[in-house]
């Protein structure tokens, strides 16, 4: 156990790594596919070993965020693979998963809301209703998708990039909101608060950006073109 939190560490530096060059590089090339198996495998370890560390300390909010974790980058990797059944077993658990830990965000937050300063353990209410939120959002979509079948095209796209991207922030939020952390690693001007959030915002703006090209600048260009084909038939007619 002693060699487990820097094996933590090392995992969560190499996924945060390895996940900015998978938004950066060109989507569905080699280095794309290689990268993002490589931030799965290690938000992987990096996860179940916050869950371990933080059942052996006691602290529920690493377990959680260890579990959350895991459960997002598994279901962006089901989400663009084959059906087959491992894919079915592995998402029918992801589902269990998000369900328990949206109804753990919930009643961590009501008892947040309801003391004196809303926080539980440091985590203000807003932030474990906004958790809560999301993990019924990914919920809805897991359910969704055991019914009709996973999606094709730009849904699929976008339901494994908001999920990558959302895990990559557990990571990158779990190290970049406690400045002693930031500060065993980079020198002082960046550990300010505004240099700590710069990643976070950076991580979202990619993650829009990308979603958008996905869902809205294909569609765009495809009515661009659609309507550009009907004026040429209509100047011939």
């Amino acid at each position: 156990m002693n060699m487990l939190l820097p094996i933590h560490i090392a995992a969560g530096g190499l996924a945060m790594v390895l996940g900015a060059v998978a938004l950066l590089v060109k989507k569905g090339g080699t280095v794309h596919r290689r990268s993002g198996l490589l931030f799965v495998y290690a938000m992987l370890v990096m996860g179940i070993s916050a869950a371990i560390l933080g059942v052996r300390a006691g602290a529920n909010g690493n377990v959680f965020a260890g579990l959350m974790t895991a459960y997002f980058v598994m279901t962006a990797l089901t989400t663009v693979r084959p059906a087959s059944q491992w894919t079915g077993r592995t998402n029918a658990a992801a589902l269990t998963v998000a369900v328990g830990l949206a109804l753990v965000d919930i009643a961590a937050g009501v008892e947040a809301f309801n003391s004196p300063r809303g926080l539980r353990n440091g985590v203000p209410f807003q932030m474990l209703f906004f958790l809560a939120t999301v993990m019924i959002l990914a919920a809805i979509g897991d359910v969704r998708i055991m019914r009709l079948g996973m999606p094709r095209g730009r849904p699929r796209l976008a339901r494994h990039l908001w999920r990558m991207c959302f895990a990559l922030f557990i990571a990158a939020g779990s190290f970049f909101s406690i400045r002693e952390r930031v500060a065993t690693i980079l020198p002082e001007p960046f550990t300010t608060a505004p240099m700590r959030a710069l990643p976070i915002l950076l991580l979202f703006g990619a993650m829009f950006y990308w979603l958008w090209r996905i869902r809205f600048r294909q569609a765009l260009a495809s009515l661009a073109a659609t309507a550009g084909r009907r004026t040429d038939v209509r100047g011939q007619s």
